[in-house]
C-alpha cells in the first residue's frame, strides 16, 4: 500500500526497491519498508505492471485514481520483479477506443452496445451517427446521446456531415449547413463525420464548404470517406483540412493519402475487412525501402520497422452483433499481432493515436487522463479479467456491473402494403408481339463476398408477360428499394452474388436512407417480406412461402436497432443467416451485405428508391441496355 503525506512511501511486501517518483526527480527513496498503509485521502490505489502506450514500455508501478482521473502513477524501480507482491498479475492497459463506429450497424442502442464491448476492453468509441440521423435528423442524434449517458462508457460523437449522402435517394431527414454547425458546438461532438459526399467537396458546394469551415473554426478534426479518389482530387481534398480516411482498398491508394496529410484508419468490420491487404507484409517491406532510398526515413534493423505499422488506427466501421458477440478491438489487434504487427503498436493504434488525433483526455494510463483501463493477462492473448471507467470496475472476472435499460423506441414508418406487381420489371412491346416470350439486356448490379464495392455487367434475360424475369441459372435475382418515408416509390432492378434460389430476404437496414431493400427470387415473395417489416415497424426479414419461412428481426428504434441485448439480437442474426443459407444464399454476411447495394457513394453500381445509380457517372441509368441505332 503506499501513503501520500509528505512524502511517497512504498511497501510492498517486504520488499526493497527504489520509487522513482514524478515531479522528485533530485530524491530517491529506498530500503523502507513500512506496515500496509490506507492512503488517508481516500484514494484508489492499485500496484501493478502497466503498459506505458507512449514509449511502449511494460513496468511495475503504483497507479492512484482520484475522481476518476489518474491522479498519479509512479513506477517502482527493482531488480527483481518477480519478487514483487502486486495486487494483480497480468498487465494494465488503456481502455480501447474504437475511432470510427456507427453503432446502429451492431443493430443494439448504445447502451446495450456498451454492455456489450466493455468485456472485451473497449471503453470509448467514436460515433458517427449518420444512419439514425437520416431517418429522424437531430432527434435521432440526441437518442443516441441520451441513452449513451445510462450507462458507465464514453460515447463521443463525429456531428453526421452527409444527411442524406447524395440528392439521388429519399431519407427521413436533412441536416443543412447551419444544422450541422450547431451540432459541432456540442462538447459531445468531437469531429465532423465522414465527408461522404466528395464530389460536393471538389465541387465547392456551398453547403458542404459551410459544414468543413464550421468544424475547422471549431478546432475539431474532420473525418474522410473517398473511395479510390487519388491525384489532383485528393490533393484538393485533403486541402479543405480533411484528415482521415477508412476506405482505403489497396496499400498504393493508403500510401497516397498517408502521403496527401491524412491519418489511415485500418478498417476490420463485419463486411469490409481491408486488414490484409493494408498490412501485407511484402507491401510494407517494399514501401520502408522505397522511403530509405528515397531518404524520408532511416532504416536501422529492417525487422523491427516492419513491426511498425505504417497507418494509424484500427476501427471497425460497421460491426453486427454476431461478431461484436465474439469480440471487438481486441480481436483486431490480435489478428494484426498476426500479420507482424508489434503487440504496443497496434494496441497503440487503438488507445492513444486516436486520443490525441481526436482531443480525447484518455487513451494512456498517465496522470491528468481519465482513468479508462483494463487489466490482460499479458499483451498478446489479451484476455481481459477486469475493466474500469472513470476509475470505477464496471467489469470483474466475466460479469458486468452495469444494466443496460431497455431503451424507448424512436420510429419513423410512413409505408402502404406493397404488392406482388409492385416488384414486376415491365418491358413496353407491341402488341402483336405481347404474348411471346422475348428477350432483353439490362444491367445488372454485381455483389461480392466481404466487400462494399459492386460491379455492373450486362445480361440478357427473358421477358414474359410484358415481365422481365430473372433468371435463377446465372445466379441473377431481383433487387428492389421500397420507399419508406411517404413517398410511395420503388425502385427495381436485377444482381447476382447472392445465389438465392428461392424466398426473399429484405432489411430495413439500407445505407444511408435506409428505405426498405429487398432481394429475391420473385414478386410474391418479395412483397411478403416488405409487408413484413412494415408490420413490425422496422427488421430483418427472411420468408418463402414455398418452405413456409417467416422470421424477422424487430428493429423498432428508428427500423436500424433492437431494444434488447446482444445475446438475443446474434441469436436472431444466425436464425436469419441460416435460415438465408438454407434458401441457398452463400454469402458469409447476406443482410450487411444487402444493406450496402444501397449506399450510392460506394464504387460502382448501386440502387436507391430513386432507381439504378452508375457510381462512375454519378448518376442514374436505365436498367434496360439502350443501343444506339
Amino acid at each position: 500500500m503506499v501513503s501520500f503525506m509528505g512524502e511517497k512511501i512504498i511497501n510492498v511486501d517486504g520488499n526493497e526497491i527504489i520509487i522513482s517518483v514524478e515531479g522528485l526527480d533530485d530524491i530517491e527513496i529506498e530500503d523502507i519498508i513500512l506496515e500496509d498503509a490506507e492512503d488517508p485521502e481516500g484514494d484508489f490505489v492499485i500496484t501493478a505492471k502497466i503498459l506505458e502506450v507512449e514509449l511502449g514500455e511494460v513496468y511495475p508501478a503504483v497507479v492512484v485514481i482520484e475522481d476518476g482521473m489518474f491522479k498519479e502513477v509512479i513506477p517502482i524501480i527493482t531488480d527483481d520483479d518477480d519478487s514483487l507482491d502486486l495486487d494483480y498479475e497480468g498487465v494494465l492497459i488503456p481502455g480501447f477506443i474504437d475511432s470510427h463506429i456507427h453503432i446502429e450497424s451492431s443493430k443494439l442502442s448504445p447502451s446495450h452496445f456498451a454492455k456489450a464491448v466493455i468485456p472485451y476492453g473497449t471503453t470509448s468509441v467514436i460515433a458517427d451517427s449518420h444512419e439514425i440521423a437520416n431517418v429522424l435528423g437531430v432527434e435521432g442524434i440526441d437518442f443516441m446521446i441520451e441513452d449513451g449517458k445510462k450507462v458507465p462508457f464514453d460515447f463521443y460523437y463525429a456531428a453526421p456531415s452527409s444527411v442524406p449522402a447524395t440528392p439521388f435517394e429519399t431519407s427521413g431527414a436533412i441536416l443543412n449547413g447551419d444544422d450541422v454547425a450547431e451540432l459541432l458546438k456540442r462538447d459531445e461532438m468531437v469531429a465532423l463525420g465522414e465527408m461522404m459526399n466528395f464530389q460536393d467537396v471538389l465541387a465547392e458546394d456551398e453547403e458542404v464548404i459551410k459544414r468543413l469551415d464550421a468544424a475547422k473554426s471549431l478546432g475539431k478534426p474532420i473525418d474522410g470517406h473517398a473511395p479510390s479518389v487519388s491525384g489532383e482530387d485528393l490533393r484538393k481534398y485533403v486541402s479543405w483540412g480533411i484528415s482521415t480516411d477508412h476506405e482505403c482498398s489497396n496499400f498504393a491508394e493508403a500510401v497516397e493519402k498517408k502521403k496527401a496529410g491524412m491519418k489511415i484508419m485500418v478498417r476490420e468490420g463485419s463486411l469490409a475487412k481491408d486488414m490484409d491487404t493494408l498490412f501485407n507484409i511484402d507491401d510494407r517491406l517494399n514501401y520502408l525501402i522505397e522511403e530509405e532510398m528515397a531518404g524520408n526515413i532511416i532504416v536501422d534493423n529492417i525487422d523491427e520497422s516492419l513491426t511498425v505499422p505504417p497507418f494509424d488506427f484500427l476501427v471497425c466501421d460497421n460491426i453486427d452483433a454476431r461478431d461484436l458477440s465474439k469480440g471487438h478491438l481486441n480481436n483486431l489487434i490480435k489478428k494484426a499481432i498476426s500479420l507482424k504487427i508489434n503487440p504496443k503498436e497496434a494496441i497503440k493504434m487503438v488507445t492513444l493515436n486516436p486520443a490525441e488525433h481526436y482531443g480525447l483526455n484518455c487513451g494512456a494510463i498517465e496522470t491528468g487522463r481519465i482513468a479508462n483501463f483494463a487489466l490482460v493477462d499479458d499483451l498478446r492473448n489479451l484476455n481481459v479479467s477486469k475493466v474500469w471507467v472513470h476509475g470505477d470496475l464496471v467489469f470483474d472476472e466475466g460479469e458486468v456491473l452495469f444494466e443496460a435499460e431497455e431503451p424507448v423506441a424512436k420510429n419513423s414508418f410512413d409505408l402502404n402494403e406493397v404488392t406482388a406487381e409492385d416488384f414486376d420489371v415491365l418491358m413496353e412491346m407491341d402488341w402483336v408481339n405481347s404474348l411471346m416470350d422475348e428477350t432483353t439486356n439490362v444491367y445488372v448490379m454485381e455483389a461480392y463476398d466481404g466487400e462494399l464495392l459492386t460491379g455492373k455487367s450486362e445480361e440478357t434475360l427473358l421477358i414474359h408477360n410484358k415481365v422481365i424475369q430473372p433468371d435463377l441459372r446465372k445466379d441473377i435475382i431481383k433487387i428492389a428499394v421500397v420507399n419508406r418515408y411517404g413517398g410511395g416509390n420503388i425502385s427495381n432492378g436485377f444482381i447476382k452474388g447472392f445465389n438465392l434460389e428461392k424466398g426473399a430476404i429484405a432489411s430495413s437496414v439500407a445505407h444511408d436512407s435506409h428505405n426498405i431493400v429487398v432481394a429475391g427470387t420473385n414478386s410474391e415473395d418479395m412483397a411478403y417480406a416488405v409487408n413484413l417489416i412494415r408490420e413490425n415497424q422496422g427488421g430483418i426479414a427472411v420468408v418463402s412461402k414455398e418452405d413456409d419461412i417467416e422470421a424477422i428481426l424487430e428493429l423498432p428504434i428508428a427500423g436500424l436497432m433492437s431494444d434488447k441485448d446482444v445475446d438475443y439480437v446474434a441469436s436472431k442474426m444466425n436464425e436469419l443467416c441460416d435460415l438465408a443459407k438454407d434458401l441457398g444464399c452463400t454469402l458469409t454476411s447476406p443482410f450487411m451485405t444487402l444493406a450496402f447495394m444501397t449506399l450510392l457513394v460506394i464504387p460502382s453500381f448501386k440502387i436507391s428508391d430513386l432507381g439504378m445509380f452508375d457510381f462512375e457517372s454519378f448518376g442514374f441509368v436505365d436498367l434496360i441496355k439502350q443501343y444506339l441505332v
